[in-house]
C-alpha cells in the first residue's frame, strides 16, 4: 500500500470498529471537561473517572473551586499523579476564568493555552470535544500508531499532529483521534503487540 491507500484503509477500519466513539472522560460541561483533561496528563482515563466524582461533588464550577484550598484539591486528586502541580493549576485557572472570562471556559486555543496547566494537547481536546472545533489532539497512543502505520516519523508529537492534519480530512479529525485512541488500547498496545493479529498492522 502507498501512503494514500494506508490512510484510506486506516479510516475505513476505524469507522467499522468504532462508528460512534464515546468521549472517554466523564464530564457534564466545558468546565468539568477541562478539569478532567488536565487531570489525565500522565494518568489513565479510568483513574481520572474514579477521582473526578469526588472532586466535583465538592466543586464543579470555578466559583466553588476557588473556595477550596489548594491542599484540599491536592488531597482529592493525589491518585492521578503530579497532584501538587495539578492542584495549583486547577485553583489558579478557576480564578482566571472568573477574573477574565466571566466564569466560562474560553473557546479559543489562545485563551485556553494561557490557562495554567493547559498545554496544546489539553486545549485541543477541549476545542474538539466541547466546542466542536477541528483539532487533532495527539496522545501517546496516536503518536505510537501514526509511527507504526508509517504515517509519521515519530520524532515528536508536534510533527505527528502536523502529519495527521495533513493526511486526514479535517471533518474526520475530532472523531478520528478518539477512534485511534480506542484502537491503540484494544488492538495496538505499546507492549505485547501482536502485529499478525492487529486488524491494521497486519494489513499495511
Amino acid at each position: 500500500m502507498n501512503k494514500a491507500e494506508r490512510v484510506q484503509f486506516v479510516v475505513g477500519t476505524l469507522q467499522q470498529l468504532y462508528p460512534n466513539p464515546a468521549i472517554p472522560l466523564d464530564h457534564t460541561d466545558a468546565y468539568t471537561m477541562l478539569i478532567a483533561v488536565l487531570l489525565s496528563a500522565q494518568c489513565t482515563d479510568k483513574r481520572v473517572n474514579q477521582i473526578t466524582p469526588l472532586l466535583f461533588a465538592k466543586a464543579n464550577t470555578p466559583q466553588k473551586m476557588v473556595k477550596l484550598r489548594v491542599e484540599e484539591i491536592q488531597a482529592i486528586i493525589r491518585p492521578c499523579g503530579l497532584a501538587p502541580a495539578k492542584a495549583k493549576a486547577i485553583h489558579r485557572l478557576s480564578e482566571i476564568l472568573l477574573e477574565k472570562h466571566n466564569g466560562d471556559v474560553p473557546n479559543t486555543f489562545e485563551d485556553l493555552e494561557h490557562l495554567p496547566g493547559v498545554g496544546h494537547k489539553t486545549a485541543s481536546v477541549v476545542m474538539a470535544q466541547v466546542f466542536g472545533q477541528p483539532a487533532f489532539p495527539v496522545d501517546t497512543h496516536i503518536h505510537r500508531l501514526m509511527h507504526r502505520w508509517k504515517l509519521s516519523n515519530g520524532k515528536s508529537v508536534e510533527q505527528t499532529e502536523r502529519d495527521a492534519k495533513r493526511l486526514f480530512a479535517q471533518e474526520l479529525w475530532n472523531k478520528l483521534h478518539l477512534q485511534i485512541i480506542y484502537f491503540g488500547r484494544e488492538y495496538c498496545p505499546a507492549r505485547g503487540h501482536n502485529e499478525s493479529t492487529c486488524p491494521i498492522c497486519s494489513k499495511i
